[in-house]
C-alpha cells in the first residue's frame, strides 16, 4: 500500500515537472497577450491515470512555480491558469474515470474542451479587466473576436495530443512500473 502511494506521488511529482518544462519551452504566442503552452495535456495525463483531484493538485503546483519563476502576470494570472488547466483537466478526468474506453476518452476530451472555453469566457470576463487594466467594453469586444477564437484552439489542440500521446505514456509509465497495470 505505501509503496503504491509512492509511486503515485513520484509519478505526480514528475509529470509536474515535464508541465512545468513545458511552460518554461513551449509557450507560443496566438494573438494579442494569449500565448499557447501544452502544460494542460500533461496535467490531463495525471488526472486520466489517478483521477480528477490529481489534476487539481497538478494544475495548482504548476501554475503556482510559474507564478514564482516565469510569469508576468502575478497572482491573477495563477488564478487564470488554474481555473483554465482544472476546467479541462479535472471535467475529462472526471468524465473518463466512469467510462475507460476509447470513446469514454473522446467523450471526457471534447466535455473537457467544452468546460474549459465556456469557464475561460467567464473568467476572462470577470477576470482580465482587473489584472490587465483594460476597461470592461474593450474586454468584452475581444470576448469573441479573441478570447473565443483562442480557448477554441487551445481545447482542440490539447485534446487532440492528450489523444495522441497518451496510450503511449501511460504504456511507458508501466514499463517503469509508475503506474499500476
Amino acid at each position: 500500500m505505501k509503496n503504491s502511494r509512492t509511486k503515485k506521488l513520484t509519478t505526480t511529482g514528475m509529470l509536474c515537472a515535464f508541465a512545468y518544462v513545458a511552460v518554461a519551452v513551449g509557450r507560443v504566442p496566438v494573438v494579442l497577450f494569449l500565448k499557447y503552452d501544452p502544460k494542460d495535456v500533461i496535467i490531463v495525463i495525471g488526472g486520466l491515470i489517478f483521477g480528477p483531484l490529481t489534476s487539481l493538485a497538478m494544475a495548482v503546483i504548476v501554475s503556482a512555480v510559474e507564478m514564482l519563476t516565469i510569469s508576468s502576470t502575478g497572482i491573477w494570472g495563477c488564478v487564470m491558469n488554474v481555473f483554465s488547466s482544472c476546467s479541462f483537466a479535472c471535467t475529462t478526468a472526471f468524465f473518463y474515470k466512469r467510462h475507460r474506453t476509447r470513446s469514454g476518452a473522446v467523450v471526457a476530451l471534447t466535455a473537457g474542451w467544452g468546460c474549459q472555453i465556456a469557464v475561460m469566457m467567464l473568467w476572462n470576463w470577470l477576470i482580465t479587466p482587473i489584472y490587465m487594466g483594460y476597461p470592461r467594453e474593450a474586454v468584452e469586444a475581444l470576448l469573441f473576436t479573441a478570447f473565443l477564437p483562442f480557448n477554441f484552439l487551445k481545447g482542440g489542440l490539447n485534446a487532440g495530443i492528450t489523444f495522441l500521446i497518451y496510450k503511449p505514456v501511460v504504456t511507458t509509465l508501466r514499463r517503469l512500473h509508475l503506474v499500476e497495470t
